[in-house]
């Protein structure tokens, strides 16, 4: 099987991070192939000698991800589960249950070395005490795989993984035509969680069902009849109250939990108007590509948790032009919790954003319907103007402080560069100082050493400089000296146009030229 471009990238990026550090992530959408990938490399290790584990943390995605395995690489697995077992096995790959392996007894078979690779499936789990205990029994490399979590969810993750190997966002995979666009539509019903209590981190699934039990007959009065839809509900009584006031109202409205599976496949073959009330069933390792609405019950301060129940319908479909997320005025008393716009907006400040203009258009027929992309690049227009606004004000008060040296804020700004104004690192080896050899380098390119954070932002300021460079386009001191001169687009000249307004400033007594 041929990989796509960026799983390609993937892969190679994989190889690279692991010359430098044990444990590396790969953080690709839910739908892009994620399996095929680390199935590659899987591959990859196995013809170099290696044995390779790939854990998964749920029973039910054992046989799965054993059955992807062989279909993308043709290579058979071992099964370490229950009564199955890898010990001593002849294969060179074993699909793994966390719930078996974390067991004293069943670890203690294997000696630490026995695994030369771990692959960590769902790696957003791999935090837990059960996955602690398999990863520190072997003396492995590890790659995690995970779908696109927020910032502090990487931060979370950089307690264990050392790197970002490979990211690919959900966004650049719908621009590049392999996962269907997302529109959102919110609801006029304001639903009141202010009750619903926190456990774990997250709303309780107990309270989160009682609130919602007054609202469950507008809830189905406005789901749409054209749509193949999937509703994740808190509790297995939310679901069977929607199914049944679904079915009064004559909607054709199928069940699944953990105990009742029995429905699913008669759901599969049903068409467009068919509704599947998932109790908290499918929302990890479930691929139906018709599947084109989601409306998600179960509400969640998780995004990545949230980025996998509305991955569901992501996939595209013959005829499919987009999935519909349906979204309510949920009215919570100090608790954030996801929306759509938590899938494309890695800023909170955008993805408020986006959420106030949507929530403003709520029942209104020609506005209540948006493409998030579009909603984002809307939102991000009016929070960067802001940004930029403040951090130039900021920047003039300093202005002197800087004398002759770039801050590397003002070249941010200067470009326009959002990732380079608003950076934060999020593994251990971004956050160290930056290094002497870094430092140096800016140095050289007229940055202010004392305005350098860290190590990652030297790295991604080193890399934009160095791209700029091969491009031919104005170096930080040109765009440093033409702003000052009133040139607000300087950093969109070439090297040899910036050379030739500063040659000309020089000629006029140093005075702009008209």
């Amino acid at each position: 099987m041929n990989l796509r471009p960026y799983q390609s990238a993937a892969f190679d990026g994989i190889y690279r991070s692991w010359q430098q550090f044990k444990r590396t992530l790969l953080v690709l959408p839910t739908g892009t192939g994620k399996t095929i990938v680390f199935a590659h490399v899987a591959r990859h290790e196995v013809e170099q000698g290696n044995r390779v584990l790939i854990l998964a943390h749920r029973d039910e995605l054992i046989r799965q991800a054993a059955d992807k395995l062989q279909a993308a690489t043709g290579l058979s697995a071992a099964i370490e589960k229950a009564d199955e077992t890898a010990a001593d096995s002849l294969f060179h790959v074993t699909v793994g249950s966390v719930q078996t392996l974390m067991r004293p007894e069943r670890l203690e078979r294997f000696q630490r070395d026995y695994y030369d690779t771990v692959i960590v499936d769902e790696a957003h789990h791999c935090l837990s005490d059960s996955y602690q205990r398999v990863m520190a029994w072997f003396d492995a490399r590890v790659l995690g795989v995970t779908a696109t979590p927020d910032r502090g969810d990487k931060r979370n993750l950089g307690k264990f993984f050392e790197d970002i190997a490979f990211e690919y966002g959900l966004r650049q995979a719908i621009a590049d035509g392999y996962l269907c666009r997302i529109k959102a539509r919110t609801v006029p019903l304001r639903i009141d969680l202010s009750a619903v209590r926190i456990t774990a981190g997250d709303f309780n699934d107990a309270d989160l069902g009682n609130a919602l039990d007054p609202y469950l007959p507008q809830i189905a009065a406005a789901i749409p009849h054209d749509r193949k839809t999937m509703i994740f509900t808190p509790l297995c009584a939310t679901a069977e109250k929607m199914q049944a006031l679904l079915r009064a109202g004559g909607v054709r409205a199928y069940y699944a939990s953990g105990e009742d599976r029995s429905q699913v496949k008669a759901w599969e073959a049903d068409g467009p108007g068919s509704v599947m009330l998932n109790a908290m069933l499918l929302n990890e390792g479930y691929d139906h590509p018709p599947l084109d609405c989601v409306i998600v019950l179960r509400a969640t301060k998780s995004r990545p948790f949230y980025a996998q129940m509305i991955g569901r319908g992501t996939r595209l479909y013959a005829d499919k032009p987009d999935l519909l997320v349906m979204d309510f005025l949920w009215h919570t008393a100090k608790h954030d919790l996801c929306h759509p716009a938590s899938l494309v907006a890695e800023k909170e400040d955008v993805a408020a954003k986006m959420t106030a203009m949507q929530e403003a258009a709520a029942g209104n027929p020609d506005a209540e319907q948006s493409d998030l992309e579009f909603l984002e690049a809307q939102a991000k227009k009016e929070v960067q103007k802001e940004r930029e606004e403040a951090l130039a004000r900021e920047l003039r008060a300093n202005q002197r402080k800087a004398g002759r040296t770039v801050d590397p804020l003002e070249f941010a700004l200067s470009l326009h560069d959002t990732a380079l104004e608003e950076y934060e690192p999020v593994m251990p080896w971004q956050a160290a100082p930056a290094s002497e050899k870094q430092i140096a380098m800016l140095v050289r390119f007229g940055f202010a050493p004392d305005r350098i954070p860290n190590k990652g932002f030297a790295s991604m300021l080193l890399d934009k400089i160095i791209r700029r460079r091969r491009e031919n386009l104005a170096s930080p001191k040109q765009v440093k000296l033409l702003e000052r001169f009133g040139y607000q687009n300087a950093g969109a000249m070439t090297f040899v146009q910036a050379k030739g307004v500063i040659d000309d400033i020089a000629r006029n007594g140093w005075r702009r030229v008209a």
